[in-house]
């Protein structure tokens, strides 16, 4: 019985020596003669979304995100497109060529992604016109106006103004964007 105490014991003390003690070399400042350590630490983003209390805010909330991760992925398309349209229509030698290339780039999103666009819901519309605008710095009224012209941008504008859109609203992430901007931020993270 001794004899297996003892092992135990020598057991034990030996894996209380083989510990890794682990030293890192790290910048100091000399301060009035003290040594101080000088880390660089990672930065650190505390995002905080409010939850309400009662059970229909909560299901508000849960909509809410559930209709930003649907239309994310489609602002994220957008910013992503306009940057290669962009570089195509810098190559354009003249205006005509120009809404040539707009107008077929226009055809081959529509064919492409229209279906899915006409699905959206009232509120999915109007947080994809915020992202938009989120994403490429522009708002969609702008984007308009620059890609496809003055007139068109004022069509559309007028079109949207009637089924309650407004092409002109911009994104605000400290303002009254400021819960969007936290969804987007913690689906990036990938915390929702």
């Amino acid at each position: 019985m001794k004899l297996l105490c003892l092992i135990g014991l020598l057991c034990i003390s030996s894996i209380a020596f083989s510990q890794n003690e682990g030293s890192r070399i790290v910048r100091a400042i000399v301060l009035d003669g003290d040594t101080i350590a000088n880390i660089t630490l990672d930065e650190v983003e505390v995002l905080l979304l409010r939850y309400p209390k009662s059970k229909r805010g909560k299901k508000r909330l849960s909509r809410y995100v559930r209709n930003v991760k649907k239309v994310l992925p489609y602002a994220k398309l957008a910013g992503q497109k306009l940057n290669e349209y962009e570089q195509i229509l810098k190559n354009a030698e003249n205006d005509k060529q120009r809404r040539k290339i707009m107008k077929q780039a226009e055809k081959e999103i529509s064919d492409e992604y229209g279906g899915q666009l006409k699905d959206l819901t009232f509120s999915q519309g109007l947080i994809l016109i915020k992202l938009i605008d989120r994403e490429t710095g522009n708002t969609s009224y702008a984007l308009v106006q620059e890609l496809r012209g003055k007139f068109t941008a004022f069509f559309y504008q007028a079109f949207a103004r009637l089924w309650g859109y407004n092409l002109k609203s911009t994104y605000d992430p400290e303002g009254e964007d400021r819960q969007l901007e936290v969804i987007v931020r913690l689906i990036e993270l990938g915390k929702l």
